[in-house]
């Protein structure tokens, strides 16, 4: 297995057939202008020490050390094999609600966008916790399978949006019984669910679902993201607001912070609530949160560390360069006494 830290200079790459278009455009008209001066053959006689191959062996060279410190530049990496290492931590499953209402911005610059934030900074201070992901509205959907790659977690969190779930609505019922699925029932790894939301359910059972999630000792922590006075739906184009959403009395719709039931949910699970709005509040309650979770004791396969192979093609490129410098464009006197191309009488 390999990977290429930096792609970016392949791009460079190309670089070579136009040097090689180059010189072979220079070697073209050098031989029409000979033609131009004399019989060619004359003019061979009037350097005769002068090598035809050489400097095309020369060029060939400085080609060959320049695509070796390109690919230095890029610093391939290689992996040797797979490894099995044993981590202490606890499963996480987030679930953001992405119901239309969440793109209000009540809360700067939007609720969706201060959702993404909060995941992305506890996933920054996590240690060796697995995290999966959940998208909501009115039904629920599976965004990102349990894992230890925090990286692409972010890739994924980044991609989220109101257009995932084509059902309106949200239903706390349909994130609940999801996540709780993530997770792996013959593991005794403890489980936690993070759920983000402005707290307009749209449907009921959600506190049952936090009963039954509690039994298979799942605990839950609700994120409340909005303020209780609300603001209204926009609804934008190119990222300009051409209007606001409104009801069917033509009224602007305005959506407001819902903590009781996002409480009551954390309440069942005996996990617990806090308002998103601070996001430094949130991070200490979550820190303080995880330091009372049981770590369980897990496998995860991993590639070994990749090594850098960088060096070996500098290596290459410098002793390309060095062997360039001191070969000259004259005939090799030793070759010319084998005679190989029979151009003695």
């Amino acid at each position: 297995m390999y990977e290429l830290e930096e792609k970016s200079y392949l791009y460079f790459l190309g670089i070579i057939p136009v040097l090689a278009i180059i010189f072979l455009y220079i070697q073209l008209w050098k031989r029409k202008k000979q033609r131009e001066f004399g019989d060619i053959e004359l003019v061979k006689k009037l350097s005769p020490e002068k090598s035809v191959f050489k400097p095309i062996l020369k060029f060939s060279l400085l080609l060959l050390a320049l695509g070796a410190l390109i690919l230095g530049l890029v610093n391939p990496k290689i992996g040797t094999k797979m490894e099995t290492v044993k981590r202490e931590g606890i499963d996480i499953v987030f679930a953001l609600d992405v119901s239309k209402s969440m793109l209000a911005e009540d809360v700067a610059p939007s609720r969706l966008i201060k959702t993404k934030q909060l995941v992305s900074q506890i996933i920054g201070q996590l240690g060796n916790d697995r995290v999966g992901m959940v998208a909501y509205a009115g039904s629920a959907f599976p965004v990102l399978p349990i894992t230890t790659d925090y990286g692409v977690a972010k890739m994924f969190l980044q991609s989220m949006n109101t257009d995932m779930v084509s059902s309106v609505g949200t239903s706390f019922n349909e994130a609940i019984h999801l996540s709780a699925n993530y997770f792996d029932k013959s593991n005794k790894t403890s489980k936690l669910i993070i759920m983000i939301s402005d707290g307009e359910d749209h449907t009921e059972g959600a506190e049952d679902a936090a009963v039954e999630a509690n039994k298979m000792g799942i605990k839950i922590i609700t994120i409340g993201v909005g303020t209780e006075k609300g603001g209204p739906i926009p609804i934008k184009q190119n990222g300009v607001v051409e209007s606001f959403k409104r009801d069917k009395n033509n009224e602007v719709v305005i959506t407001k912070l819902n903590p009781q039931s996002l409480i009551a949910i954390g309440k069942a699970t005996k996990g617990g609530y806090v308002n998103g709005n601070n996001t430094k509040e949130v991070l200490n309650y979550i820190k303080k949160a995880l330091e009372n979770i049981e770590k369980t004791e897990f496998e995860a396969t991993q590639m070994a560390d990749f090594q850098s192979q960088f060096q070996w093609f500098l290596g290459i490129a410098f002793a390309l360069l060095f062997l360039d410098v001191f070969l000259l464009e004259k005939r090799t006197h030793w070759i010319k006494k084998l005679n190989l191309f029979n151009e003695k009488e």
